[in-house]
């Protein structure tokens, strides 16, 4: 009698929390501007749920209210969002500044393996000759968007490992913002790391150290993009 009690109140649990999923939309902006953001990755910390802002920066994720979310996109700074109801709502990201100094030069960033986290993505993003649901749906498109974000961040997280601030420091008498702002101007580019070995990666950031100094003083920063 017992055990048919508790699988009752499990089965009436699991019901409760699977109707209390819902689907959470917004739309994503850059804080100050009407700018709207693609390609911000979107990630529910309770039930793992993963989404992506599509060209309109809007986004649509499953959840539910008392979960946590957390947005991330390159060049801005991550926002958390606890949700207390399902209202759509604007999410707005800061333009992220990163001071070399306040990084610890000796951390390594966590591996990235998203086919081992994330393999429902890749199973929702393949295409089938014969099922052209899989071509079409909004669910495919999304997944696929995601793999391509994957790829990306991959790819950075590659260029990131060979191109360290320790590793620059150690050729170049750069430190502080000239240190971040070469790091900025001379990144390289994932298939110049892959196609390159090490002495040659060295000779990339003395060449570059020398285009970096030979600019006047005002131009050795990024420069803001033109209206």
């Amino acid at each position: 009698m017992k055990q048919v009690f508790w699988v009752a109140v499990i089965l009436i649990s699991t019901t409760a929390f699977a109707n209390a999923q819902g689907v959470f939309k917004g739309t994503v902006y850059e804080q100050g501007t009407n700018i709207r953001l693609s390609d911000v990755f979107i990630r529910d910390i309770n039930n793992r749920q993963v989404s992506i802002t599509d060209n309109k920066g809007n986004f649509a994720i499953r959840a539910a209210a008392g979960q946590t979310l957390i947005f991330n996109s390159p060049g801005y700074t991550s926002d958390t969002l606890y949700l207390i109801d399902l209202t759509p709502k604007k999410i707005m990201l800061t333009t992220q500044t990163i001071s070399l100094r306040q990084v610890n030069i000796t951390a390594k960033r966590t591996p990235f393996n998203p086919r081992a986290e994330y393999p429902e993505v890749y199973e929702k993003s393949k295409v089938y000759v014969f099922s052209p649901s899989t071509w079409f749906s909004s669910e495919g498109k999304k997944a696929r968007r995601l793999k391509r974000y994957f790829q990306r961040e991959a790819e950075q997280r590659g260029i990131d490992a060979a191109f360290s601030p320790a590793y620059v420091s150690s050729l170049v008498p750069l430190r502080g913002t000239d240190l971040e702002n070469f790091m900025t101007m001379f990144r390289p580019t994932y298939a110049f790391i892959r196609s390159n070995n090490a002495e040659s990666m060295v000779a990339y950031v003395n060449d570059s150290y020398k285009k970096f100094m030979a600019l006047p003083p005002d131009k050795r920063a990024p420069q803001p993009l033109k209206p």
